[in-house]
């Protein structure tokens, strides 16, 4: 055989195959093969079975978290994920505010791992809830692999928690993607629903605050609804 056609072929074989590392590369940095996002609606949230975390846990259903005052509500892709802990503490330090409008403050997670919760409190300020069915990350469960490592957007959110002192560990289910609510008084409704569509996509704290403003309580959703 001709060294130089086997040097040919070979050099045709590595550019092909960077061709098409390239290729994919580019391709996972699209929105492309990224799973769509089904809408919860109201009904579908308040029928959730949620559980407090006391030694004797009380199971209640979601929509008592938001039926009088309404509700931020995060939903928790992994409580010892430094990704989370960053966007719990943005969500946090809107406590002041939310306080000042009368919306609270809460969180669920799909697990409850070792002392993940525990650990996870000190940036998260308000109370959590355990969703066991995961019906928080639905209706259609999303789910981020190994894909997301290969993402320049999830490693510029990497890149930002470290920067901000965020650190964490690697133990619980992390792959389900999470997101936030503002829910509405009684049966006002969802007003916003961000689902995380990569491992650190965090919500606009500008666009929580502005829905946290537009719920109503709910004596006077009922005053509404008589006139």
């Amino acid at each position: 055989m001709d060294p130089s056609f086997f040097s040919v072929g070979m050099w045709s074989i590595g550019a092909g195959a960077l061709g098409a590392a390239a290729l994919a590369l580019l391709l996972a940095n699209t929105d492309m093969f990224l799973s769509k996002p089904q809408r919860a609606s109201l009904e579908y949230l308040e029928e959730i079975d949620l559980k407090t975390l006391e030694k004797e846990p009380r199971t209640f259903k979601a929509k008592e978290l938001w039926e009088k005052k309404g509700a931020v509500i995060m939903a928790v892709r992994r409580p010892g994920c430094f990704l989370c802990r960053e966007e719990a503490a943005d969500l946090s330090s809107l406590k002041p505010k939310l306080d000042e409008l009368g919306v609270p403050l809460y969180a669920v997670v799909k697990e409850q791992v070792k002392t993940e919760v525990k650990d996870f409190q000190p940036y998260f300020k308000g109370e959590i809830f355990l969703d066991e069915k995961k019906k928080f990350y639905g209706p259609q469960r999303r789910k981020m692999m190994f894909m997301g490592f290969v993402r320049l957007g999830v490693w510029s959110n990497f890149f930002r928690a470290r920067s901000g002192g965020f650190s964490g560990n690697l133990e619980g289910e992390g792959f389900i993607l999470g997101g936030v609510f503002v829910v509405g008084s009684g049966k006002q409704g969802i007003l916003l629903e961000h689902r995380e569509k990569e491992f650190g996509d965090k919500v606009n704290l500008a666009s929580v605050l502005e829905a946290a403003k537009k719920i109503k309580p709910q004596a006077a959703n009922l005053a509404s609804e008589e006139k």
